[in-house]
């Protein structure tokens, strides 16, 4: 079993440490480096083959390179041996004493493990050489009386990649093992399902009666799915492999007709039996399920890989495989620090499966997050900032913000605490509309609401809106001549909106009133109207309206909205 495995310097890792075990799955957003970690075992699996296969034998001094083509990483497809390096840099060029050096930058993949009761420790390091190939050699050992370069338990160890399944092909034929893994390696797994189930009915050959393991299969599927699933059949005039099902009292029908999902099923059965006491890499096993089939897949894939004496690594995006592995495994979160979930999943374990990793990126450069409903309350602080001179200006400027749509302070919080699963020090302010219920106090997350209905409650005043109509326009759209007009057009359309609010026993300039709505757009809707002219100041401009107040105009409740900004974008504990 595979314990733990450290990276140095490959695709996205500059380094990291993931601790392993008998069943674990890797969740994250996209791009997080889940598919890399099982790409870098892989690697680690073909580079201590091919070095063994060259010198077996040699002293636990000697460690001579051994060529790998690029070509012969089945399940880390690539164009260039480049790719795999960090940032693509394989040269490091410095000056020393005046001299230009340049260094090979090495690729590490170290995987510790324990066999037969025996812990090991295998370390590669990986040397560029051009395009298509690179060197392979064990990492130095800090005591060369530790035993050979790569550990004797290290030759038990077989890893096997599997990416989800596509779409099945209509035809396929009979194919050597090396192929089938070539084609598995390029994700092209509709071209090979039928032979790997071939080889699961059939070890012994097509005359052979069915294995027990495809007996297994076969009831498993009808289990899950209903139907009954018929053994392969090989065509030698063809060299074809077909596969039948039927459902119910229906016809036969062929593979082809039946779901993604209970291929995707098959597949994985057809993969695990076929690939006994071996650490499985499953690139999202639960794809193409449903939720329902997404748990019991699971549960059956970590029963029937116990049975064959397997070990599950599995990346996926499921909630109700992130569950069960928590319950029956362990999760390792590939946000910020790859590291294991400790606990009961939570409410932390939905929000990573939907934060993008571009927000965790930014948690990570900022140390903060602010959170209003959109980017017209953002745009109103920055001018609120910048009227009082407030030393919040600076922080708005260049804050990690993220707009919830909605006045909902759970919204916040699922997202902030899943954000601070990956960042322990992260810190938040959230600022919402006006609530009749409490707020969380204490927490790392500082919630705050206005005591007004909204923020544009703290622009909205007649005052205000007589002198934006008294002012210069831009884009010309009213004259110099027509500046007293404007202005007694704007009276008039304050006069009408306070009429109809009158109506609703409301007052346009009271807390309780949503200014915005109510008010705002009604009179510049009014106004424009009567001005013979299309609407041409609208919510995502209000802003502008905050520059016509004076500072001491400026409610005091919004410096205090700014202070908190301050407070904690200046605890914040940003990346360096």
């Amino acid at each position: 079993m595979l314990t733990k495995l450290v990276l140095h310097n490959f695709k996205q890792f500059e380094s990291a440490e993931i601790d392993l075990g008998d069943a674990v799955v890797f969740v994250g957003p996209n791009n997080s480096g889940k598919t890399t970690a099982l790409q870098a075992l892989t690697l680690w699996d073909v580079g201590w083959r091919r070095w063994l296969s060259k010198r077996r034998g040699s002293k636990a001094q000697a460690r001579p390179g051994v060529a790998i083509n690029r070509r012969d990483l089945l399940a880390v497809p690539v164009p260039s041996g480049r790719l795999l390096w960090r940032d693509l840099s394989v040269r490091n060029v410095s000056r020393e004493n005046g001299d230009q050096v340049t260094r090979n930058v090495l690729l590490g993949v170290v995987v510790e493990g324990i066999t037969a009761g025996n812990l090991w420790r295998c370390g590669l390091e990986f040397d560029y050489a051009n395009e298509e190939s690179f060197y392979v050699r064990p990492m130095r050992m800090e005591d060369p009386r530790q035993g050979p370069p790569i550990p004797r338990e290290v030759e038990s160890v077989r890893v096997a990649f599997l990416p989800p399944m596509s779409g099945l092909a209509s035809e396929e034929f009979l194919k050597q093992p090396g192929e089938i893994s070539v084609l598995i390696g390029q994700g092209q797994t509709a071209q090979v399902l039928r032979n790997m189930c071939f080889q699961v009915c059939f070890p012994g050959g097509p005359t052979a009666v069915p294995s027990s393991e495809w007996v297994r299969i076969v009831e498993e599927i009808s289990r899950l799915f209903g139907v009954t699933l018929l053994e392969p059949t090989y065509y030698p005039e063809r060299g074809e492999i077909r596969i039948q099902f039927r459902e119910g009292d229906g016809p036969l029908l062929d593979l082809s007709a039946s779901g993604r999902g209970l291929q995707q099923t098959l597949l994985l059965l057809a993969y695990i039996y076929g690939n006994p006491r071996t650490v499985l890499l499953l690139d999202e096993p639960d794809a193409h399920l449903e939720v329902l089939r997404q748990r019991q897949t699971y549960q059956l894939v970590h029963a029937i890989a116990r049975e064959q004496n397997a070990q599950i690594i599995a990346a996926s995006h499921s909630e109700v495989v992130l569950q069960e592995a928590a319950s029956t495994g362990s999760v390792v979160a590939f946000v910020g620090t790859p590291h294991v979930l400790t606990g009961q999943p939570t409410q932390v374990l939905k929000s990573l499966t939907s934060i993008g990793w571009d927000q965790y990126y930014q948690a990570e450069l900022t140390g903060w997050v602010l959170y209003v409903e959109d980017a017209t309350d953002l745009t109103i602080l920055k001018a609120f900032a910048q009227v009082l001179g407030h030393p919040a200006r600076e922080h708005l400027d260049r804050c990690f913000v993220h707009y919830l749509g909605t006045n909902i302070p759970q919204r916040a919080r699922d997202h902030f605490f899943g954000i601070r699963e990956a960042k322990p020090d992260f810190r938040g302010v959230a600022i919402f509309d006006r609530l009749d219920r409490e707020l969380h106090e204490g927490s790392a997350l500082t919630e705050t609401s206005w005591k007004r209905r909204e923020i544009e409650n703290y622009i909205a005043s007649e005052q205000v809106l007589l002198r934006w109509a008294g002012q210069d326009q831009p884009m010309d759209l009213f004259s110099l001549a027509e500046r007293d007009d404007t202005v007694a057009t704007m009276r008039s359309a304050i006069a009408k909106v306070t009429d109809l609010l009158m109506v609703d026993n409301k007052e346009p300039w009271s807390a309780d009133t949503k200014a915005s709505d109510e008010v705002l757009d009604r009179v510049f809707r009014v106004f424009f109207h009567d001005r013979g002219l299309p609407v041409a100041f609208r919510k995502a401009d209000y802003h502008e309206l905050v520059g016509l107040l004076r500072p001491d105009e400026v409610d005091s409740e919004v410096s205090d909205k700014l202070d908190l900004i301050v407070n904690v974008a200046t605890r914040a504990k940003p990346r360096t």
